[in-house]
């Protein structure tokens, strides 16, 4: 028969030219999706003759092969898979898509920059159209499985396309490309070089089930054919039976996808199957890279799709706090060319994402239990990004803080868990307590601690910036309500001690209440109140948070991010024990009046708040005022 020429629809026509002058940065995704054709071409003749025993055809060398002729400029990707009719080549391949194309277009004209173009390009799906990108013209040559004549359809994509009847096509489908001169400014490379072709292979197609073939690098010597090489692995470790994969080849993926040059401390394997099916095969590190912390941090894991890659760093599968995890997730039901934009909207990756969130977290509390110095080691590498999703993840809140650790007063050295914490509180004890601050040093050494050591309470201690942040939007764990010991009021005493120091406080009341008064009028200008402590037991004063203010550490965390916060004034509590307090009380009961006595209690009051001010690490608002009435008051002691 004739050849048949047809014209493209208006629509589709222009949507050809704008691929022909690259709107599409990455062109080496042309080859990945004739791959990813031939595949499935491949999958469906496999289905195929298990469907339908009378089908006659050879399947027992089912493959992909890839030639490039650098004399002619061609390339060809060949497979013998199930092939195509006459009025299926019509059908699938002489149109881009049966509507929306004109939307498209549209959309498409109106995208301001290349990488708004590349992502309408992806959620509109081009597939066998992408050759076009790196063609002058393309030749698609298809035989279906039992059938005893071909069809051969070709185009230069410039507004027609021929479609004829032949007589000796192989079965299966050959796509050939007379390809664009060389234009790497362009980012158009030369694709016949098996260099290139290898590149894309093992970048996108490495993980294909079918092998893909094409000339080997080297030959025996002299030899005129050097023979062919299978250039994909086919190894997708997910796809296996856990059997019967090794410990070194989960190793060597983990290498190969996360550049790191260690083994990796847990493997996790992953099977999802009914409505929606993936496999997902994850890793956790051994050690922190050393941009963990940075803004341009790449995070999330590879996303594959019938084993064809997709893309790197898919955010949209792996929250920003479990960003060291590496691996790889297949799924089978998305599009090839399904977009980072349309992942964060769909419904299905939201779920996969949920669960793949949930298993690493479990894996960490298994780890815990059956491994504690593997955990150790995790902690110790990720625990402060771990931390983060107290802040990010509210439905796995409970899940993050079951598997996180703290520095505790019980044990100098080792970590404990808050679920330890609970199981050791004392008898009527309702609160967790804690403290933030630089350093273990700094913190068993403040006046906060002195009334928990005292009496026996363990204090968390929390070093992390992000600990400051996290405390303030967690209330409680496990019904126990998290107390900062920094932070309001504190009543350790027991029902029975209360009422024995009730009549002794009371009467503190009374004798410090004019003290107090003045106090807070003399520093008003720097703290909120002035009152009488119950968490002191050694030093003379110390400064504390109002239950719900935010503390000066998070201030300053607030102010480095370029947030204007308002200054909080905080609360001076005095230790009524303590021989300054008290004499501190019998001066300004005994010089009340006196205008020479209150100017120098005044200096005294001020004093003990720099005191407090800097046994807690905050920092003076006048150094060197401080540091001359200091100087004063030694010398009148010479």
């Amino acid at each position: 028969m004739p050849a048949e020429t047809f014209e493209f629809q208006v629509e589709a026509r222009q949507l050809l030219q704008m691929m022909i002058h690259s709107i599409y940065s990455n062109k080496d995704v042309f080859l990945r999706e004739l791959i990813s054709n031939s595949s499935d071409a491949l999958d469906k003749l496999r289905l195929e003759t298990l469907r339908d025993d009378q089908l006659d055809v050879d399947a027992s060398d089912l493959h992909i092969a890839i030639d490039a002729d650098r004399e002619t400029r061609t390339l060809t990707v060949r497979d013998n898979g199930i092939g195509m009719t006459h009025d299926e080549v019509v059908e699938l391949i002489g149109t881009i898509a049966n509507s929306g194309t004109a939307k498209f277009v549209q959309e498409l004209r109106e995208a301001k920059d290349s990488a708004a173009s590349e992502e309408l390009i992806g959620q509109f799906g081009v597939g066998f159209y992408s050759s076009f990108m790196v063609a002058d013209e393309v030749t698609l040559l298809t035989r279906r499985a039992g059938e005893e004549t071909g069809t051969r359809w070709q185009s230069d994509g410039e507004g027609t396309y021929t479609v004829e009847t032949v007589d000796d096509a192989p079965q299966g489908t050959s796509v050939t490309l007379r390809l664009k001169p060389e234009d790497t400014e362009d980012k158009l490379f030369d694709y016949t070089s098996p260099w290139k072709i290898r590149e894309i292979v093992k970048r996108y197609s490495d993980f294909i089930t079918w092998p893909i073939r094409m000339a080997a690098a080297t030959g025996e010597e002299g030899a005129e054919d050097p023979g062919t090489e299978t250039v994909n692995s086919m190894k997708a470790l997910w796809a296996r039976s856990k059997d019967s994969v090794t410990a070194e080849e989960y190793s060597e993926l983990y290498k190969h996808i996360s550049h790191d040059w260690t083994e990796p401390l847990e493997t996790i394997r992953m099977q999802a199957e009914g409505t929606f099916e993936y496999q997902a095969l994850l890793f956790l590190p051994s050690h922190a890279p050393q941009d963990l912390f940075m803004q341009d941090h790449k995070r999330g894991v590879q996303l594959y799709v019938k084993r064809v890659f997709i893309m790197d760093d898919c955010e949209a599968l792996m929250p920003t706090y479990l960003r060291f995890v590496k691996g790889v997730v297949d799924a089978q039901d998305l599009s090839l060319n399904v977009s980072r934009e349309i992942l964060q909207q769909d419904r299905q990756i939201e779920m996969m994402r949920r669960r793949l969130v949930k298993k690493v977290l479990s894996t960490v509390k298994d780890m815990r239990s059956s491994d504690p110095e593997k955990y150790g080691t995790f902690w110790k590498e990720f625990g402060r990004v771990l931390k983060e999703g107290l802040l990010q993840d509210f439905e796995n809140r409970d899940a993050i803080l079951e598997i996180c650790s703290f520095a505790s007063t019980q044990d100098e050295e080792g970590l404990t868990t808050l679920r330890s914490y609970v199981e050791r509180m004392k008898e009527g004890q309702e609160q967790i307590f804690y403290m933030t601050g630089e350093s273990r040093a700094a913190m068993e050494s403040s006046p906060h601690m002195e009334a928990f050591r005292a009496k026996g309470f363990e204090v968390l201690l929390l070093t992390d910036p992000v600990d400051e942040v996290w405390v303030q939007s967690v209330p409680e764990f496990d019904g126990k309500q998290l107390q900062s010991i920094a932070k309001g009021e504190v009543d350790l005493d027991t029902d029975e001690e209360k009422k024995e120091v009730e009549a002794e406080r009371e009467k503190q009341q009374q004798e410090y209440a004019g003290l107090l008064t003045w106090m807070t009028e003399q520093l008003g200008e720097h703290v909120k109140e002035v009152r009488l402590s119950s968490r002191l037991t050694v030093s003379p004063a110390c400064i504390v948070s109002d239950t719900h203010d935010v503390t000066p550490a998070l201030e300053n965390m607030y102010r480095a991010m370029g947030q204007e916060v308002p200054h909080v004034k905080r609360i001076l509590e005095l230790n009524p024990s303590h021989a300054l307090i008290s004499g501190l009380k019998k001066a300004h009961a005994a010089g009340a009046g006196e205008q020479g006595a209150t100017a120098e209690l005044a200096e005294t009051a001020e004093l003990v708040h720099g005191l407090a001010l800097l046994s807690d690490g905050g920092e003076l608002s006048d150094p060197s005022r401080f540091s001359r009435l200091m100087a004063d008051r030694l010398e009148r002691t010479l």
